[in-house]
């Protein structure tokens, strides 16, 4: 080996002792997200150590005055370490000396980290559930204003039949519920303790899980360590429940984009912009990022399914890479919904225009074809009279005259044999199609007199429970602080 060659090995080796290993295996900054979650779960453990003899009482003090000390002084203060975890561990040694240590006692890095992502992603989940209220609550107070609104309705982006601007809004409130439901179950996954399981293996100590438990607002405790700190699934639940949220966010923000271009809706300049180059354009901005967000946050599920698949039971550190994906989708889905409420609490709806295009397309095709079918013609006939007057009209709605003489030519005999000219008449008319559309979910005014109750509902129940569980997290943070002080 040359001179050079030795030197470059040399630095080399000095490059990587102890170097970028350390630093990519470092989450610190990242974990100043679960910061305060960390604080927590460090306060109820040794808490619930001294209740049990396992640490004592002056220890506990001193510990717990430590740990008050390092929140006052936040993430930035921290000393370095592999992971909050860690620093803060360090930090309050550092106040307390060695028996600052005592404070890991009974427990694992592995179930101390999913309990502080468990703490926070709970909260999380319910601002995501708070922000698809708020969208769900614009949704509904929009289509009160208009359930005699009559617009367009499509399949395949070709006009279909008339429908109603309130029975387009309350589809998607009836999606969104669901959607909220699914947050819903995800918060109530998420939020069980995996403390206790230690490493995996549990632990020799006499511990109380149910107390940290109950201490940190969890409504139970995981009947498996292996599984308790292990386990990830609650983050592919969670980031599953917002890809799909956000899926119908997208379908939603298409929507309003292509309708906001046929002048159908006008959207709020709160939520569109000029072109830097174009004065006369008015963009749908905001409601395509909206769009956009369904592609971040699908791609976080793969990301994190994918890091997921193969793990061997029971920690790996792959682990450290799954949570990423949910903080960012949580952020993202969460903002992108409270974007789309205030795009469809502040937009207008132009009944003239919307009224003008409901008959586009001969639209009112189907109410023909049924008025026949309820005079005793088979479907599939009434279909091909409707049919062949509508080629004949080139796509626009045919007239009388036209629908007779196809009758003539199909049934061999005049359409008014089997309805009445005035029927046909009132068939044409969008707003007596959708008036006549009166069965369960349908867009006449009645039905969704029901569905706008059905929704109210659905908003009730689901409000109630968000504030349910809200109300027993901050009740829970009370009662450890009120342990902690206790003690301090």
């Amino acid at each position: 080996m040359t001179s050079n060659e030795e030197s470059s090995g040399v630095v080399r080796r000095d490059r990587f002792s102890g170097g970028p290993a350390r630093e990519f295996m470092s989450s610190l900054a990242a974990d100043e997200r679960i910061f305060a979650a960390d604080v927590a779960v460090d306060r109820a453990h040794v808490v619930m150590l001294e209740e049990r003899g396992i640490v004592e009482s002056a220890v506990a003090a001193d510990v717990l005055a430590a740990l008050e000390d390092v929140e006052a002084a936040g993430h930035g203060a921290l000393p370095d370490g592999e992971d909050v975890h860690e620093a803060i561990e360090t930090a309050v040694i550092e106040r307390v000396g060695p028996d600052g240590g005592k404070m890991h006692t009974a427990r694992s890095r592995n179930d101390e980290v999913a309990a502080c992502i468990r703490y926070r992603l709970r909260r999380d989940l319910l601002s995501a559930v708070e922000s698809t209220l708020a969208l769900r609550e614009a949704l509904v107070e929009t289509a009160e204003e208009h359930v005699e609104t009559v617009m367009p309705g499509y399949t395949h982006l070709q006009p279909a039949q008339p429908t109603t601007v309130a029975h387009f809004l309350l589809s998607y409130e009836a999606a969104f519920a669901r959607d909220t439901a699914r947050l819903l179950d995800a918060y109530d996954r998420t939020n069980v303790s995996p403390l206790g399981a230690a490493a995996f293996a549990g632990t020799p100590f006499d511990v109380d899980c149910e107390r940290t438990a109950e201490l940190l607002g969890f409504d139970g405790v995981l009947g498996n360590s292996m599984d308790a700190s292990s386990a990830r699934d609650f983050l592919a639940e969670s980031l599953s429940a917002l890809s799909t949220h956000a899926v119908t966010l997208s379908g939603l923000a298409e929507d309003l984009v292509i309708f906001a271009n046929k002048g159908y809706v006008d959207l709020s300049d709160d939520y569109s912009s000029t072109s830097s180059i174009m004065p006369q354009k008015v963009n749908p901005d905001t409601l395509e990022l909206v769009r956009a967000t369904a592609g971040d946050a699908v791609s976080g599920l793969n990301g994190l399914l994918t890091t997921l698949k193969g793990l061997p039971r029971a920690y790996n550190r792959d682990l450290q890479r799954a949570t990423p994906h949910a903080w960012r989708a949580v952020d993202d889905v969460s903002a992108a919904t409270e974007v789309a409420a205030g795009a469809v609490a502040t937009a207008e709806w132009p009944e003239e225009t919307l009224a003008d295009a409901a008959s586009e397309g001969f639209s009112t095709a189907t109410g023909v074809a049924d008025a026949l079918a309820m005079a005793g013609l088979p479907f599939r006939t009434a279909h091909e009279v409707v049919a062949e007057a509508a080629n004949r009209a080139d796509g626009e709605t045919p007239d009388l005259a036209t629908l007779d003489a196809v009758a003539e030519d199909v049934l061999g005999d005049t359409l008014f044999e089997y309805v009445s000219r005035e029927h046909v008449e009132r068939t044409l008319d969008p707003a007596y199609s959708v008036a006549s559309r009166d069965s369960a979910g349908g867009p006449a005014p009645e039905a969704v007199a029901t569905q706008l109750d059905d929704a109210a509902g659905r908003l009730d129940a689901h409000g109630e429970g968000h504030a349910e569980r809200t109300a027993a997290l901050e009740s829970a943070d009370e009662k450890l602080a009120a342990e902690v002080n206790a003690r301090v």
